[in-house]
């Protein structure tokens, strides 16, 4: 059965690769190709195919298919007759497919872009605060959200390090260091380099009823002069468009936004409902960012000594605070280098925690371990970042140790501490 014919008046084209990416959603395949397609798409079962004919083109010279992954147990290309190239899925199950060709855009050219998705699957099951909660008050959900992913790599620095493999790395840790701490519990929009449009991204921390949705990158810029990290919340022009959209989609409005629903109210209402949603959400996501931003001033100078402003997709959430992390300019070769670094990634990881873990115990959720006083108020204490100017007697001090003590849980050879330092103190 045909399931999708594309034409399009154009000459031969060249298919030059094929690359596969696998999430747990979905398995996306892209072709770069030379120009325009005319494409073909058909279903054959017994057993279940995927057959793809791009007529009046043909595979380059050195097109290789590659190794089959997700939802592809196998996969054929090669010749269709005297003017067609076909290529052939094998699956090991009935899937939804869905096509698109994409133009050129920043380095890349033409691509066609295919879509598979299990047949009749569920969205996979997201920890609820329900599920992570306990008697003495439930955890806080942090979402986070590594930038890029799969077929978009985001930015490049100048030794071929991609924006993607760097936030992945961050979000990993970062997770990791949340998860250990007293009162708090994470969870990744992915976890693997794949791809999630946009909006999936906040709406699975919306799903998983999380209290901030935090979204790692790493900036670029013409110049590689252009350093140091910066944090970022949504516009208010981003937030006015949001609403718009809220307003206007009925299942928007069906869905739950502060906890009540806008699918029974009149226009004038829900949009005083929202509004009051919206401004809480922002004014939240603006504190976090202050003490994020705060906290990765320690590691060494910041982009902006301010928290700044943009239409980003991924903070439209209306009632999840959210921030947007820049980690460093990959494209500055210094801060490119620290990117790739894994303990660079540990101080950037702890740094976030602490801003994190200063705004939730200034402003803990209701019904949280934070609100009911059961996280000590160093929750965060056995890790601390050594900010510029900072002495070890100094930060002993501050953690009621002695010198001694905290060089001995660090096995400092001598009192010399730099800044950005990660260490470790010892509890009691």
């Amino acid at each position: 059965m045909a399931l999708f014919c594309a034409s399009v008046d154009v000459g031969a084209a060249q298919v030059r690769t094929l690359r596969i990416w696998a999430g747990p959603e979905y398995t996306r395949a892209v072709f770069d190709v030379s120009g325009p397609v005319e494409y073909k798409l058909f279903e054959l079962s017994k057993p279940n195919r995927i057959v793809l004919d791009l007529r009046g083109s043909e595979l380059s010279d050195d097109f290789k298919a590659p190794a089959a992954k997700g939802l592809l147990k196998s996969l054929r290309a090669g010749k269709q007759g005297k003017t067609d190239a076909r290529v052939v899925f094998d699956l090991a199950d009935g899937v939804h497919p869905k096509s698109f060709l994409l133009p050129p855009a920043d380095k890349f050219g033409y691509r066609l872009v295919l879509d598979l998705y299990p047949e009749g699957a569920k969205a996979a099951p997201v920890k609820s605060v329900a599920e992570v909660s306990s008697g003495k008050g439930r955890n806080v959900v942090v979402a986070i959200d590594a930038g890029h992913g799969g077929d978009d790599p985001g930015a490049t620095g100048a030794t071929g390090t991609h924006e993607k493999e760097v936030t992945l790395a961050v979000a990993r840790q970062l997770k990791k260091l949340i998860d250990r701490t007293p009162g708090m519990t994470a969870m990744l929009t992915r976890d693997a380099d794949y791809f999630i449009p946009l909006e999936k991204r906040y709406s699975k921390a919306r799903e998983a009823k999380a209290d901030l949705f935090i979204s790692i990158h790493a900036d670029a810029f013409t110049s590689s002069d252009a350093r140091g990290s910066s944090v970022w919340v949504l516009s208010p022009r981003g937030a006015t468009n949001e609403a718009s959209r809220w307003l206007a989609d009925r299942e928007n409005r069906a869905d739950l936004v502060g906890g009540i629903s806008l699918d029974d109210k009149d226009d004038t209402l829900a949009k005083v409902l929202l509004d009051l949603s919206q401004g809480a959400t922002m004014g939240a996501s603006n504190s976090v960012a202050e003490q994020v931003l705060s906290a990765l001033r320690k590691l060494g100078p910041t982009h902006r000594a301010y928290v700044e402003r943009a239409n980003f997709v991924v903070l439209r959430s209306p009632d999840v605070p959210s921030i947007l992390v820049e980690t460093a300019f990959i494209t500055n070769a210094a801060e490119e280098a620290r990117l790739k670094s894994p303990e660079h990634r540990e101080r950037l990881a702890t740094a976030i925690l602490g801003g994190v873990s200063e705004y939730f115990r200034a402003s803990p959720p209701p019904g949280s371990m934070f609100a009911a006083g059961n996280v000590r108020e160093r929750s965060s204490a056995s890790r601390y970042v050594v900010g510029r100017g900072e002495t070890l007697s100094a930060i002993a001090e501050s953690h009621g140790l002695t010198t001694a003590q905290l060089r001995a849980a660090n096995a400092l050879a001598n009192e010399g501490v730099r800044a950005g330092e990660v260490l470790q103190i010892p509890s009691g």
